[in-house]
């Protein structure tokens, strides 16, 4: 930052680098001339030096603006978008899409120069009212992604609503065989099967054919998902640890003797469907085809299988996902261990108990 120097006169001055202009020197050389911008307190006290050097801190930055090229919000996030379409995944572009058209209306044909954090916050609380903080909080983070681009002296402390993260549900085992008997026979039965056994997700589950089945194993490489235009698309699976082999027991292969081309002949979307009207059918809580792998995955914690073993056969890259959602207590083995506790605390206090008598 440019310092501020002291004038004999009392006053306050800070010099500036504005610009470059062409001169021609006495001998009909053309150079270069470096150009300064003056910015002058009267005020001889300290006061007076951080005012001229807050001037010329203001002219600095909104010169360093002005070089970046005149883009509205929407303009900016729109070619921040298209410079990731081959980086990011078809579902983070997709969702970016979805931000682009709906969530930046207020502030849409403002110029990114002309933000601040007060405009900001402002748009920010009004789309809070109607969206969920994990919506409002990703939102936020596609601008200022695109900020950090178009506007990096532009620092970002938005105040953002909390989470309110929604209770995972996991099925215990006794709700997924009764679910397995209502689909009994169907391509819905086989999606479940590679799901609930095999930590699958759902589109990994449609993006597999017979040529990914040798003896026992199958091996996940792909997954189907809607792109950006709406379509379908195959892409590669959602991390390098999300290519996978996964050895299935034999029933539920012989689920798929005979069949030729894709293993579950449905819609990536139909599942979500059929899925909801089985669970009412059936009289089971509400959940997703998703929550498949929760089970899937408590069910091998429960087990004492080791974390990397299950985030091997699950394809996830580390274990936070583990910790935060997928470790949760199923009902019937969260009775099992709390019987076992508490008959330990039993038995210690009858020890307790016979040492006092005697």
């Amino acid at each position: 930052m440019a310092r501020a120097r002291k004038l004999k006169s009392g006053s306050w001055r800070t010099l500036v680098y504005s610009h470059k202009e062409k001169i021609t020197t006495s001998d009909g050389a053309i150079k270069e001339k470096r150009i300064y911008k003056s910015f002058t307190s009267d005020d001889p006290s300290p006061r007076g030096k951080r005012e001229a050097e807050a001037m010329a801190a203001e002219f600095s930055l909104n010169k360093d603006r002005s070089k970046r090229g005149d883009y509205s919000t929407g303009e900016a996030v729109r070619k921040y978008i298209d410079s990731k379409t081959n980086v990011l995944s078809t579902t983070t572009i997709r969702s970016y899409e979805t931000f682009y058209k709906n969530a930046y209306d207020d502030i849409f044909d403002i110029p990114t120069k002309n933000l601040n954090q007060s405009s900001i916050n402002a748009w920010v609380n009004d789309y809070a009212t109607d969206h969920a903080p994990k919506t409002v909080r990703n939102a936020h983070g596609l601008l200022s992604a695109t900020l950090s681009i178009y506007e990096p002296t532009l620092r970002l402390k938005t105040k953002l609503p909390e989470p309110n993260p929604q209770p995972q549900y996991t099925p215990s085992d006794k709700e997924v065989q009764l679910l397995l008997k209502h689909v009994e026979g169907t391509e819905l039965e086989k999606a479940i099967l590679l799901a609930a056994f095999g930590t699958l997700r759902r589109g990994e589950v449609f993006a597999l054919t017979s040529e990914d089945i040798k003896e026992n194993v199958i091996t996940i490489n792909k997954s189907i998902v809607r792109s950006a235009n709406g379509g379908m698309v195959v892409k590669s699976p959602k991390t390098n640890s999300s290519t996978r082999k996964v050895i299935y027991p034999d029933f539920v292969i012989r689920k798929f003797d005979g069949v030729e081309g894709r293993l579950v002949k449905m819609h990536p979307e139909e599942i979500s469907k059929r899925f909801n009207k089985v669970l009412e059918k059936a009289g089971l809580p509400r959940f997703r085809f998703h929550d498949l792998r929760h089970y899937s995955a408590s069910i091998m914690h429960a087990m004492g299988i080791p974390d990397q073993y299950i985030m091997a056969r699950g394809g996830w890259k580390t274990d936070r996902v583990l910790k935060q959602v997928y470790r949760n207590v199923i009902g019937d083995e969260n009775k099992k261990f709390t019987d076992k506790i508490n008959k330990h605390f039993e038995t210690m206090q009858h020890e307790m108990q016979h040492e006092n008598d005697e």
